[in-house]
């Protein structure tokens, strides 16, 4: 492939010192100033710009279908942001470029060399040219020019970016249990959590107020289970065919959903559905409240294992990630002896279909493989005991990361007992704080949707704090600092707006 793309490219470069000049007088731009969110690891201005207008011709130098995929995204979006057709047919006086190289190491990696006639990218994955295209994307101003040509022109700074993600696991959770998200509603916040390099989408399927997964072997979970959310409503679910539109739409944007089914607590919309799971010895109502804790699994029968083997299996046929996540949180009234037993019986259900077992803290109590994650929101001895088992965290603190707490006491909406989180709380911590890298995965920043009903009200509690978390996960510690961050925040007005995103105005960020 290397040398194939090197052939290619020396032919372009022939064609294009071939092409007629077009001599334009460019205003000085500086790379370095440009608002890219996350910041990148290494950028050094050119001092020009690159004309992107009609002319421009796209060229991609690679064969892997993936990259194919890349390069009409970007098409796809400039036309939508400027109007312009991106062509492989035009004799263009610049020239945009996309080339699949192995000279990029990282997986996730890309580099962009800007010059007047020129703008390439370079990747080895496609995953790391769609997250260059994103810095693509953000490079292009809302507004052209229309004094350098007859036409209009959108004038990106020319120079270098290198770039690459310190974690992994970028990723944020949406609870469609309390209450039900559509289809579009999920579609378009992936889109958004795309455009800042967020790769992880953790989708919370179950709860005690419903349950929100079509499970073909057991119907009544939801003919029964999935009929209300909190506070009462319509509920809701996703046929299976459905829930796999929602994963590969996200796959499209290079993004890996996990599916969560909560338990052995969270389980009421289950054992509604199926009396026989319940084991808290108590009759089973339909349950509308916020409270939590009161439900459990009988973890000591059979036949509730079987219907945890068939909700595995059906539900990771459908999802091609490496994960299944179990929850596993607050599951107050399960005795203790009982939770390691049903948490280590599940990790073996979860292995058996070819995934690795996720879950909230607490499951670190049991004695688990190295090859599970703990998700790191509450207790700091379950993030250490998960640890002196050889697995890695992804960290969720409630009181940094939980986008459903309030910004502050006048917040219409969201929740307080992790203490509020404005928008400087959410980017000024560390997720090495207390733990080495080595130890951990990346970060995910969840929302619960108690007080959530609408989409309006998700981008509300989610924006802009969730780009705050993406660029924590990205970025490093050292390079990251909350004076640079606001100024490039408030330069996402015009992006969110665009995108009709009901954004929290936050009085810390200048958005004028």
């Amino acid at each position: 492939m290397r040398n194939a793309s090197t052939i290619v490219l020396c032919f372009m470069m022939t064609f294009l010192a071939c092409q007629p000049e077009r001599k334009l007088s460019f205003p000085t731009t500086d790379l370095t100033e440009s608002p890219i969110i996350p910041k990148v690891q290494e950028v050094k201005s050119g001092g020009s710009g690159f004309a992107l207008d009609h002319y421009t011709e796209i060229q991609l130098l690679s064969e892997d279908e993936k990259f194919q995929g890349v390069k009409e995204f970007l098409i796809q979006k400039v036309k939508a942001n400027t109007g312009i057709n991106l062509s492989t047919q035009k004799k263009g006086y610049t020239h945009l470029i996309i080339e699949q190289t192995d000279e990029i190491n990282h997986p996730e990696g890309y580099t962009i060399h800007i010059n007047e006639d020129s703008l390439l990218l370079k990747a080895s994955s496609a995953q790391g040219a769609f997250w260059g295209v994103q810095t693509i994307r953000q490079l292009i101003p809302y507004q052209s020019n229309d004094t350098l040509s007859s036409e209009p022109i959108w004038i990106i700074p020319t120079g270098y970016i290198i770039d690459h993600p310190q974690f992994s696991y970028r990723g944020t959770m949406l609870d469609v249990a309390r209450h039900f998200f559509s289809v579009k509603d999920v579609k378009k916040y992936l889109d958004i959590l795309a455009y800042y390099k967020i790769n992880t989408f953790h989708l919370h399927l179950t709860d005690d107020q419903g349950w929100r997964i079509e499970i073909k072997s057991w119907p009544l979970l939801t003919e029964v289970g999935s009929i209300t959310g909190v506070g009462g409503g319509p509920g809701g679910f996703y046929t299976q065919e459905q829930y796999k539109e929602i994963v590969d739409y996200a796959a499209e944007r290079f993004i890996t959903v996990i599916p969560e089914v909560d338990m052995p607590g969270h389980t009421n919309s289950a054992s509604l559905a199926y009396p026989f799971l319940n084991g808290n010895g108590k009759e089973i109502e339909q349950v509308i409240s916020m409270a939590v804790g009161y439900s459990t699994l009988d973890t000591r029968k059979d036949t509730v294992y079987q219907f945890i083997d068939d909700v595995v299996r059906e539900i990771s046929a459908l999802t091609p990630g490496p994960y299944f996540h179990i929850g596993g949180d607050e599951s107050h009234v399960t005795e203790k002896n009982d939770y390691v037993y049903f948490v280590n019986r599940v990790e073996k259900i979860v292995q058996k279909h070819g995934k690795k077992m996720m879950g909230w803290d607490e499951v670190a109590t049991a004695d688990l493989d190295s090859s599970s994650i703990v998700q790191w929101w509450n207790n700091q001895k379950n993030a250490q005991l998960g640890i002196d088992q050889g697995m890695q965290l992804v960290v969720s603190l409630a009181q940094k990361a939980y986008l459903d707490m309030r910004y502050d006491s006048d917040s219409p909406l969201g929740l307080g007992w992790a203490g509020e989180i404005p928008v400087d709380t959410a980017y000024n911590w560390s997720p090495l704080s207390v733990f080495g890298k080595a130890h951990i995965l990346g970060v995910e920043a969840p929302l619960w949707s108690e007080t959530i009903r609408t989409m309006d009200e998700l981008e509300y509690l989610a924006f802009p704090r969730v780009i705050g978390y993406a660029e924590i996960g990205w970025t490093e510690e050292e390079k990251r600092n909350w004076e640079d961050y606001k100024i490039r925040l408030a330069h996402q007005k015009e992006y969110l707006e665009k995108e009709q995103v009901n954004y929290y105005q936050s009085p810390l960020i200048n958005w004028e």
